[in-house]
């Protein structure tokens, strides 16, 4: 079945995509809609060659963080052989049955473009923004190896945002943005 609505976000880390997903699962509700992570597969089978906990690598801990540098390159890797297969394999999985997507972490013009190819009918693409100060109070720390390469920039141009949300400690700002995306949801899945 196809979803109604494929919300693709994006954003630099600590920029709150995931905080603003479950802020938009939550309005929702779990009986229309499901949030699919195209870093799940990934950390699934990463924390399974590397003997690792696929949990706390799903989660914002220092523990992800740690092994952080050394999955991207083996992600990398993976893509380079199919750009699409982690958008295949989260879209196809837990979740798939519902209205609306909630895709909490496009990084890649790889991951843009598929969801183009694949949804064009139903996609809201969504840019994640906050100002690097306020990313800073959340536990962000410029790594070199992390947030100089194609995982952090490769969607910083290039793209035409559905709808940019400014995520900067301004709960009523927030909260209009989020408002924004609602009515172009509603739109899309009637």
């Amino acid at each position: 079945m196809a979803p109604k609505a494929v919300v693709l976000f994006s954003g630099k880390r600590k920029s709150g995509k995931d905080f603003v997903s479950d802020i938009l699962f939550n309005k929702l509700g779990s009986s229309k809609c499901s949030i699919l992570r195209l870093s799940g597969p990934l950390k699934a089978q990463y924390a399974k060659e590397h003997n690792l906990d696929y949990e706390r690598l799903l989660d914002a801990s220092d523990y992800k963080e740690k092994y952080r540098a050394a999955m991207i390159p083996w992600g990398e890797e993976k893509r380079k052989k199919d750009p699409g297969f982690f958008c295949r394999l989260a879209t196809s999985g837990e979740g798939s049955d519902k209205d609306v997507w909630i895709i909490s972490d496009a990084r890649r013009l790889t991951d843009v473009q598929y969801f183009e190819e694949n949804y064009p009918h139903c996609l809201i693409k969504v840019r994640i923004f906050a100002e690097e100060t306020v990313r800073g109070k959340r536990g962000f720390v410029y790594t070199k190896g992390v947030d100089d390469i194609e995982s952090e920039c490769g969607l910083d141009s290039g793209v035409e945002w559905t709808i940019v949300i400014k995520n900067n400690e301004d709960d009523e700002q927030l909260q209009r943005d989020v408002n924004d995306l609602l009515s172009k949801i509603t739109l899309l899945s009637k």
